[in-house]
């Protein structure tokens, strides 16, 4: 798939080379000193979902309200070793004495490209960091023997160590085990899942205009792929798209069911854009009945923009309608 990806959106084979060299060298390291934090203190924040429903909105707004810490894209980069990553963030940035090495700021608050953000403390998505312990192929879903070999008390510790770097609850995206939501809800101490959905039609729509955007193709397939994958891979991009937001959002809301009330909180971007005020006060009290409250008070946006607006022809507004009441029965509005 990477040769399929436009130029802009591909690797760079020389930077792959520089990390994977300085993780692999750090990494020895990193096993022996996150050894000792056993659990996370805070709940960890993990966002699920469909890709294109507002997670990255969602995650860069939860990193501007000062509240949590968060994987950053200078972080990204030592995904190998992430609490010697956060440490080496702390001291160029935090104590970065008058500004002597750089001035580490976010380039563009709440905007991104396709999940990708700017500047070095914007929020990274952190696959690679993820892909470390969860060995997926194909398609994002791990059976019970395969998650056997996941080192889960590893992935627990980096995780408590880059929050005791910061001392705050850390807040990430974790659509890429959607899958697998109650697995790593069962090893950690404590969590809060949060399901972000947005109205299907527009899911639909914003996952087309992706591929168009990242490939170039429509009908190459964007982001993550469901079980149900071999059933929608020979279909048309309309229904392949349809089929990735009904089979992701049902696992997910199939997911979070067999968990606590206190560690699931199901949000719709719609929600999201009107009042994020309300939705800060509700994340705080799933927060508050784990053990955790913040006294900071709400101090981000009154609103964001609402960008479900109708692009395609009337012709393929109609395709997307059809495909998706095929998969769930159930007639979509614009």
């Amino acid at each position: 798939m990477e040769s399929k990806r436009l130029k802009n959106h591909r690797r760079n084979e020389k930077l792959e080379e520089v990390l994977k060299e300085v993780n692999s060298l750090l990494g020895p390291v990193e096993s022996e000193v996150t050894a000792s934090f056993e659990r996370n203190k805070y709940p960890v924040v993990l966002i699920a979902g469909c890709a294109r429903s507002g997670t990255t909105l969602l995650l860069q707004w939860l990193a501007g309200s000062g509240a949590f810490c968060y994987p950053t894209n200078i972080l990204s980069r030592f995904y190998g070793a992430p609490y010697i990553g956060a440490r080496i963030q702390l001291m160029l940035t935090k104590y970065d004495f008058n500004k002597e090495i750089f001035d580490f700021q976010e380039e563009a608050p709440f905007s991104s490209n396709l999940g990708k953000t700017r500047g070095a403390l914007a929020p990274n998505e952190f696959w690679y960091f993820w892909r470390r312990f969860f060995h997926y192929g194909d398609i994002q879903f791990l059976n019970d023997e395969d998650l056997r070999s996941v080192d889960s008390q590893r992935f627990v510790s980096e995780l408590a160590a880059i929050e005791a770097v910061f001392d705050k609850p850390l807040a990430m995206k974790a659509m890429i085990v959607n899958w697998n939501i109650p697995f790593v809800s069962r090893i950690l101490d404590k969590a809060l899942i949060i399901f972000m959905k947005r109205q299907p039609f527009y899911n639909i729509q914003s996952l087309l205009e992706a591929r168009i955007k990242f490939y170039g193709d429509i009908r190459t397939w964007y982001s993550f792929k469901p079980p149900e994958y071999p059933d929608l891979k020979d279909r048309d991009p309309f229904e392949q798209a349809a089929g990735q937001v009904y089979h992701t959002n049902r696992a997910v809301e199939e997911a979070i069911k067999g968990i606590e009330d206190s560690r699931r909180l199901e949000i719709s971007y719609e929600e999201f854009c009107m009042d994020p005020e309300h939705v800060f006060s509700r994340i705080a009290g799933k927060l508050s009945q784990q053990g955790y409250t913040t006294e900071m008070l709400y101090r981000g946006p009154k609103q964001f923009e609402n960008t479900n607006k109708v692009r395609m022809p009337d012709e393929d507004c109609e395709r997307v309608r059809a495909a998706y009441k095929n998969f769930s029965g159930v007639e979509i509005s614009l």
